[in-house]
């Protein structure tokens, strides 16, 4: 009898504790949950990958990574530093290619979007970026530097309310320093960000 009682209370503590842990997993995604395009807020990830068809006699492909931070200064408005690292061919000759720079990004109000549509999950944005860029080239080929320049329109679908995907488009320019001429692209973009609150709005959060 006693050990009958004792498994009761075992499960039952058991039990308690699933059901704690689950309100405290839900809590805190729920407090996360708030956490939006507002001032004060981080954005942090980058682009996975971009697919480039090159303006420029010759162009081929481009696949690239680009970790990106930005701060939230006023309500939809973030900036903040990238970095591009990738590697694009021509044929049998690789271009390395890396960057640094500064980047904007604006999202449109929610209330400038019809919130009946498809694309209620979601909202549009404007980027820009300027920065240092360069290429090293396969095979002993020269290696320059110039100018990096960027801008675009995209639209990132919130598959929660701090996790996005982003889609864009972006015309490129890199204006050479030295002897080295303008080139352009355009780049169909995807990648991910993560939207979290400053450390004192998430106290607050929590003690609410």
């Amino acid at each position: 009898m006693s050990f009958g009682i004792n498994y009761v209370k075992q499960f039952s503590n058991f039990t308690i504790m699933k059901k704690l842990l689950f309100a405290g997993f839900f809590a805190f995604f729920g407090v996360l949950s708030n956490a939006q395009l507002q001032r004060g807020n981080i954005m942090i990830g980058g682009e996975l990958a971009a697919a480039n068809f090159g303006l420029n006699e010759g162009s081929g492909y481009n696949f690239q990574v680009t970790p990106q931070a930005a701060f939230f200064v006023k309500d939809n408005f973030a900036v903040g530093p990238y970095i591009n690292l990738g590697f694009s061919g021509v044929n049998s000759v690789t271009t390395f290619k890396y960057g640094v720079g500064a980047m904007s990004r604006l999202y449109f109000s929610a209330k400038e979007q019809n919130e009946d549509n498809l694309l209620k999950h979601g909202r549009f944005f404007v980027e820009g970026n300027a920065g240092i860029g360069g290429t090293t080239v396969s095979d002993g080929g020269p290696s320059a530097n110039g100018l990096d320049l960027g801008v675009g329109p995209g639209y990132t679908y919130f598959i929660s309310k701090n996790i996005g995907l982003d889609a864009s488009v972006k015309l490129n320019g890199n204006l050479g320093f030295g002897n080295r001429g303008t080139t352009s692209s355009v780049d169909f973009r995807l990648g991910l960000n993560i939207f979290l609150p400053m450390k004192h709005r998430l106290n607050n959060m929590q003690s609410e």
